[in-house]
């Protein structure tokens, strides 16, 4: 079976979706980092685009994205509390599977902390946030619901800016406890 792509444009800007089959190898913004700042993050329905239309950097949707990867985007938009569960098939290091399985089991609008994760590993808040940032289907397997313990750690790989604009519009969506969000 062939791996498929294409692109989806949701509140947070373009998910590029990655899929064999009926699942999900992968999820991630296409937007570039520079246009999270000035993008305005409300919640609304999930629109797909032009199968021609480019995105992101210059990279082009290959197919249309499938009616069940986009019914259960616009039902997470519509309300973050249901959380996102799409069949899952992202590649990766044994290590990164297991935390990856960990995070699914993180309930929406609940959060864990890496050190957190990284004792039920056996294993150290670094790993896990190397896990965390080489996750490929964010949304779906839920790395933003993992912080550090003094604030919201980082997200896509960066501790600061824009991408953690990003996290705590997710975290919000899913109704986690203000507390948490610095």
């Amino acid at each position: 079976m062939s791996v498929a792509s294409g692109t989806l444009e949701t509140p947070l800007g373009t998910l590029v979706v990655t899929w064999t089959g009926v699942r999900l190898e992968g999820l991630e913004l296409a937007l570039p980092r520079a246009r999270l700042q000035t993008r305005k993050l409300n919640p609304g329905p999930v629109q797909i685009l032009q199968p021609d239309k480019p995105f992101g950097e210059g990279a082009r949707v290959d197919s249309p994205v499938p009616p069940w990867v986009r019914q259960a985007l616009d039902e997470y938009f519509r309300d973050g509390m249901r959380g996102l569960d799409l069949p899952v098939a992202p590649a990766g290091t044994d290590f990164q599977r297991r935390v990856w399985a960990m995070l699914r089991t993180i309930p929406p609008g609940s959060t864990r902390t890496y050190g957190d994760l990284a004792r039920e590993l056996g294993t150290s808040p670094r790993a896990v946030g190397g896990a965390c940032r080489a996750n490929p289907c964010l949304i779906a397997v839920p790395c933003h619901r993992v912080v550090a313990r003094d604030g919201l750690g980082g997200f896509g790989g960066e501790r600061g800016g824009k991408r953690l604009a990003v996290k705590r519009w997710l975290l919000r969506h899913e109704g986690a406890a203000a507390g948490r969000l610095p």
